[in-house]
């Protein structure tokens, strides 16, 4: 027995039911285009916490260690946390999405001030056996009295350090990182290496934030 299924006679709209429909229609485009929007401001703008540490004696490592937070600070939803590295605690280096580190040169290295920082990450922070400061963004910054007197080599010495705790490293306002020389010729910091500094911080930020929002996903 064949059987035939007899469709329902379509259904005429009102004008004044059209007109609802519509509304309706266009104020569920409106809430979820918001929605969307929200997200993405959200996710490409994620709140980053950055600890600039240092050790100086002359007041020159501070200021560049105060360049560069102004440089970080100009990357919106960015959180700066600045200390001598005598008064970082556990919470302030693990509580950090980076780590920036600047030290004066001492016979071609990092003061024994910042070398006892790094020492204490084990010794009395405990960052092993679970590399606490792993995939963590790490740079470093210096000053010294002349042109060659082992900026570099104290730069690499710091980022030697933070490689050795699985951070990724990054340098700005030079090829590894910040520096100045504050003596001789060069009496002081001047605005050319503040501005190093400053970049040194805006990069920081801005890979911090790229490397943040990658990991959430």
């Amino acid at each position: 027995m064949l059987c035939y299924h007899t469709p329902h006679p379509t259904k005429t709209h009102t004008s004044s039911e059209l007109r609802h429909l519509l509304a309706v229609a266009l104020t569920l485009i409106t809430l979820c285009t918001g929605c969307v929007s929200w997200s993405w401001a959200n996710e490409s703008s994620p709140a980053i916490k950055i600890l600039v540490t240092y050790h100086s004696l002359s007041g020159n490592t501070e200021r560049m260690a105060e360049a560069v937070v102004a440089g970080a600070k100009s990357v919106s939803g960015t959180q700066i946390v600045l200390k001598r590295v005598g008064q970082v605690t556990a919470e302030d280096l693990f509580s950090a999405d980076a780590v920036v580190v600047g030290s004066p040169v001492y016979w071609s290295n990092m003061s024994g001030e910042v070398k006892t920082f790094f020492d204490n990450w084990q010794f009395k922070f405990g960052v092993f056996p679970e590399f606490k400061m792993k995939n963590k963004v790490g740079a470093a910054f210096t000053t010294g009295g002349q042109i060659s007197s082992g900026k570099e080599v104290t730069m690499l010495t710091i980022l030697a350090a933070m490689l050795g705790n699985q951070m990724i490293v990054v340098s700005g306002g030079g090829a590894f990182g910040a520096s100045a020389t504050t003596e001789g010729e060069s009496p002081g910091i001047d605005d050319s290496e503040l501005a190093e500094a400053k970049a040194l911080g805006r990069r920081v930020a801005d890979v911090t934030k790229l490397i943040k929002v990658g990991s959430s996903h």
